[in-house]
């Protein structure tokens, strides 16, 4: 099959929450806007599904209320290395939610608003010949828009790689659990961070009383331990506190997702012409939870400057100086945490100083005068709800 079928307006590739909101954001407007999403249904992602305030306010703004999604909250971090474990309140109140009750909902409501979505295309392939951008797709046949949106997560299209990376050799995984009851208590309210040698990782009550467990591992450490059972063996013997919430725990996937290259610190800065959104334009690290923000805020900034007329070189000027302060400051601080300096310095750091982890949690967030406008005129805009 060679045949092309045409976009006249926006094409958007990737159906997560920087592309779900760029689409809506673009069909609230009256634009003509169709998605490609390379999966058929809901589905899981490597993340550590932390939402901060900012990025609850972009998702009610567009219809999506996580509460009612059966969203825990979180309003305290403690971290633990060794033996030892302190706690500190974060500076705002933030909720926990799987990626797979929440990019469904997010592309729902695109889909609601009049984006044309058409699920189970992957695309292979991604090229500009004069005003016009074709997207092969697998098994055959290729979209054609003069404005193209990528978004396709932490996944490259061929020939489109992201470089530049400031840490990186680093493998993620994830895998819920079901915590024995107790646990599952002691857990509520908490993000539970852990440093290990060679990485570090989260974990956090979900929906449904579900634990996620969600790390990051230098692959030189991997190799050397063998895989993930050894991975998660070398973990709970290196960590007493991690080792009494997985007492009795049942793992609910028979392994867990992995990812890998993660290029934390990566900041797009290419004049291209081709708009990247998520983490197709900037890659923070985990540990701040500001990833599903950075991706809802460069969906609604991308839309929002193409209405306006601007152009993706223009626009990814514009995100790269929203996170370049932040994104700088966590990928040091990431870079030390996997280091044994770091690793020995944090536990005694954060005792002395408590307050350390609430001017991590508000110096790594986006500026919120850079937030204030945008959930506004999503919700103005008649975004709708489920």
């Amino acid at each position: 099959m060679n045949s092309e079928t045409g976009a006249s307006g926006h094409l958007v590739i990737g159906g997560g929450l920087a592309g779900s909101m760029a689409a809506l954001r673009l069909a609230a407007a009256g634009g003509e806007v169709t998605l490609l999403e390379k999966e058929c249904g809901a589905h899981h992602k490597v993340c550590g599904e932390f939402l901060s305030s900012e990025a609850v306010a972009y998702l009610r703004a567009a219809g999506v209320d996580p509460v009612e999604l059966g969203a825990e909250t979180i309003r305290v971090v403690r971290l633990s290395v060794k033996q030892t474990v302190v706690e500190a309140a974060l500076p705002f109140t933030a909720l926990s939610l799987s990626r797979f009750a929440l990019d469904e909902a997010l592309l729902a409501c695109a889909q609601a608003g009049g984006c044309n979505v058409v699920r189970g295309v992957f695309v292979e392939r991604l090229w500009k010949h004069r005003s016009q951008w074709h997207a092969q797709v697998r098994n055959g046949g290729a979209w054609r828009s003069p404005a193209v949106l990528l978004a396709t997560g932490k996944h490259d299209i061929g020939g489109w790689e992201r470089r530049g990376g400031v840490q990186g050799g680093l493998v993620g995984f994830k895998l819920h659990w079901r915590l024995a009851p107790a646990q599952t208590a002691a857990l509520r309210n908490a993000m539970e961070l852990f440093l290990f040698a060679g990485g570090y990782g989260g974990l956090s009550l979900i929906e449904n009383n579900t634990a996620n467990l969600c790390l990051v591992v230098r692959r030189e450490r991997l190799r050397r331990l063998g895989g993930w059972p050894e991975l998660l063996a070398f973990l709970r013997e290196g960590n007493r506190h991690l080792d009494d919430r997985l007492q009795g725990a049942a793992a609910l996937w028979n392994r867990p997702l992995a990812v890998f290259p993660i290029p934390y610190g990566y900041l797009s800065s290419s004049a291209d012409g081709l708009w990247r959104l998520g983490d197709q334009a900037a890659v923070i690290p985990s540990f701040t939870g500001d990833g599903m923000s950075i991706a809802l805020h460069s969906g609604a900034l991308a839309a929002q400057m193409a209405l306006d007329g601007k152009v993706a070189g223009e626009y990814q000027k514009e995100l790269k100086g929203h996170l370049r302060r932040s994104m700088a400051l966590s990928t040091r601080l990431s870079q030390a945490m996997v280091s044994s300096a770091g690793r020995a310095a944090a536990p005694l750091a954060l005792s002395l100083l408590p307050a350390a982890l609430g001017w991590i949690a508000r110096t790594t967030r986006i500026p919120q005068r850079l937030l204030a406008a945008e959930p506004a005129k999503l919700a103005s805009m008649g975004a709708p709800s489920l």
